[in-house]
């Protein structure tokens, strides 16, 4: 019989090929013989894969995570276990002194190993211009037992909004917009300087930004993300009358953050409908993902698009699921979750309140890989694109318009603040009151 045409290529040829399959695709190669399985192992291909499925930043973070474990894992079988993942382990951090006061619609960041809390709506109907930190390191989950300490850090500039945007470039914040107490929207553009004063001290030196003429028009509860420290997208909102939005710009930061300039991206073919409370997630490269949201008509959403600007013309496109093959595997529509980017891959997506505002404490993942190979026509990458998680430990419990951030290596998640469930009075269906706890959200991976 004759030997099929692979066995005649040399190793190099063969990597070479296998780095451009997906996952499981290699692993069926290695089904095939044992001199296939021995090429189809190594860690050289299995370490090119993590890169390519879960971008190189997170690859080496991962990396790093594992070297201060001092555990030495093969790639495949780390691209296993993260690939498993079915549960997440959270618990309450402990606070010593004065904390932020519970708030909602606020920010969260981690910036420099500091978790920086800035604005949001409180009780009474105030909006805060407070800013807050505590140290909390870069490492993979500091589980350390230690005691936080918060600091509050001078106030005052920028001035006190709720649904603003404030994102991570480099060890700088940028804000963008937002609703002030007065209740107008606002479309200023900020950035915020990290400058680390020891021990254990810093302060944000903020100014506001020239960004030339041409601005996004005023707006709240917005969503917004980076693009690779150089560029900032936001889409949506809720405009200077009330009205949802449904535009997408882009922020060009490639002068050093020294000045910043808008410019609105024109959407080709078909694009999400206007909305706020939504999500916007950078996946690598020049995508971004659009998830959930209130629609004009205060519905609420769980609509999935997929944002490419990469191109000339930059391009919207909505990944419908069969939703019959997929029943019960798909988070319901939502507003004021969160959504971050995690270790291997994919998009944490938690809590937010239905259109009743009953409010959510459930976890999911996006499974990037799958979602990239159902967009490009694999349909049967439907079913693995969602997962619900299990949560151990202390859970967050419900609640919505809270802020979440991840840490350097992609494996912790934060939470803090938000609209959590109360005791209601016995002629309302539903109580509200606004929660003020920090809680660590860990992927459980056995390593």
């Amino acid at each position: 019989m004759e030997a099929a045409p692979v066995a005649h290529l040399g190793y190099d040829q063969v990597l070479s090929i296998l780095r451009l399959l997906p996952a499981e695709a290699v692993v069926s190669f290695a089904a095939t013989c044992r001199a296939f399985r021995d090429w189809a192992s190594t860690d050289v291909l299995w370490e090119a894969l993590c890169r390519r499925d879960w971008g190189a930043r997170a690859a080496a973070a991962a990396a790093v995570a594992l070297a201060e474990r001092q555990c030495r894992l093969p790639w495949r079988r780390l691209y296993a276990e993260v690939a498993r993942l079915g549960a997440l382990s959270a618990r309450r951090l402990r606070v010593k002194g004065l904390s932020p006061r519970p708030r909602a619609s606020h920010s969260l960041n981690l910036v420099a190993g500091w978790l920086v809390v800035f604005g949001g709506g409180c009780e009474g109907g105030r909006h805060l211009d407070d800013i807050w930190a505590t140290y909390v390191g870069n490492g993979a989950g500091n589980r350390s037992s230690s005691v936080l300490c918060w600091q509050q850090l001078p106030s005052g500039t920028p001035n006190g909004r709720f649904g603003h945007s404030c994102t991570l470039v480099g060890d700088a914040l940028v804000m963008f917009g937002g609703i002030n107490d007065r209740g107008l929207r606002l479309n200023d553009t900020w950035i915020g300087q990290i400058i680390s004063e020891e021990p254990c001290k810093m302060r944000i030196s903020w100014r506001l930004l020239e960004v030339g003429p041409i601005t996004p028009s005023p707006r709240g509860a917005h969503a917004a993300c980076c693009l690779d420290d150089k560029f900032i997208v936001i889409h949506g909102g809720i405009g200077v009358h009330g009205s949802r939005l449904g535009d997408t710009w882009l922020l060009d930061l490639s002068d050093g953050l020294r000045s910043g300039s808008w410019r609105q991206m024109e959407d080709t073919g078909p694009f999400p409908s206007p909305r706020s409370g939504h999500t916007l997630t950078w996946i690598g490269e020049t995508h971004l993902v659009l998830f959930g949201g209130r629609g004009s008509e205060y519905d609420v959403l769980n609509d999935v698009w997929l944002f490419d600007i990469g191109d000339h013309l930059p391009q919207w496109k909505e990944l419908k699921c069969d939703l019959s093959s997929i029943l019960g595997e798909l988070p319901s529509p939502r507003v004021g979750h969160s959504a971050t980017l995690v270790l291997g891959g994919k998009i944490l997506v938690y809590g937010g309140e239905d259109s009743q505002r009953r409010r959510m404490d459930d976890f999911w993942t996006l499974d990037l890989p799958a979602l990239l190979q159902f967009q490009s026509g694999s349909r049967k990458m439907a079913k693995r694109m969602w997962k619900k998680l299990r949560t151990d430990g202390q859970s967050p419990h419900c609640r919505s318009f809270h802020g979440a951030c991840v840490d350097t290596s992609g494996c912790c998640v934060y939470v803090f603040g938000g609209m959590v469930d109360a005791l209601a009075h016995p002629a309302e269906s539903l109580g509200l009151r606004f929660d003020g706890q920090l809680y660590q959200v860990e992927l459980v991976l056995h390593l």
